[in-house]
């Protein structure tokens, strides 16, 4: 019975680890910005989507728009979102990717920069 119980609480634990260890796996950065990011900002950050012109974007390839702003301002915006009012202009982030996952897209849109 003693091994039973064992064998038990080992399967268990083990697939604590497997769910947990799923849970933690991030995912490239790459492919954040394109399920996230590029159906606004376009796959090369110049915004020049149709949902991006209807927003006004920023062209992140544009050095004066990168020197404009910082990584804590960036890192921000993706964590919370913006808002104008109660209307919501890009969604927070903040619950969909992890911190890392979100430092990493900082340092994706300065990529783009020339």
């Amino acid at each position: 019975m003693k091994l039973r119980n064992r064998f038990t609480l080992l399967a268990l634990a083990l697939g604590l680890f497997g769910v947990l260890g799923a849970r933690s796996q991030i995912a490239p950065v790459s492919e954040n910005w394109e399920n996230h990011c590029a159906k606004c900002h376009g796959a090369d950050g110049k915004g020049a989507t149709k949902v991006g012109k209807k927003l006004k974007l920023k062209d992140y390839t544009d050095a004066a728009v990168q020197a404009a702003m910082t990584d804590e301002e960036i890192l921000k915006v993706i964590t919370e979102g913006i808002f104008e009012g109660e209307k919501e202009k890009m969604k927070a982030y903040k619950d969909e990717l992890s911190e890392a996952e979100i430092k990493e897209l900082v340092a994706y849109v300065r990529k783009f920069k020339p």
